[in-house]
């Protein structure tokens, strides 16, 4: 499987697969990415594709010495999954 490419002028990690791409958006805020939105073409679905990409962002997100807020309901999961990532998910706020 081929790694994902972050488009940045379309805030979206990106990964080509049989001529069609899977992505994740995001929104970049001081050193954490917001993963928003994970979407799969259903002619991918059901071949591993949004777990690689997946792996492939937060792995890229680790290089890049950032943190990972998932508010996407597919990239919590897999982290949950995935314990090996937890250490890159951005403590939640504090807050009143």
């Amino acid at each position: 499987m081929p790694e994902a490419a972050d488009n940045p002028d379309r805030h979206r990690y990106e990964m080509a697969v049989g001529g069609k791409t899977a992505f994740v958006t995001y929104a970049r805020r001081a050193h954490n990415i917001v993963l928003k939105h994970t979407e799969v073409p259903p002619a991918l679905e059901g071949q591993g594709v949004g777990s690689a990409l997946a792996r492939s962002v937060l792995r890229d997100i680790r290089r890049r010495g950032l943190k990972v807020v998932p508010e996407c309901a597919f990239i919590a999961a897999f982290i949950a999954c995935h314990p090996e990532f937890a250490d890159i998910v951005a403590e939640p706020d504090a807050g009143p």
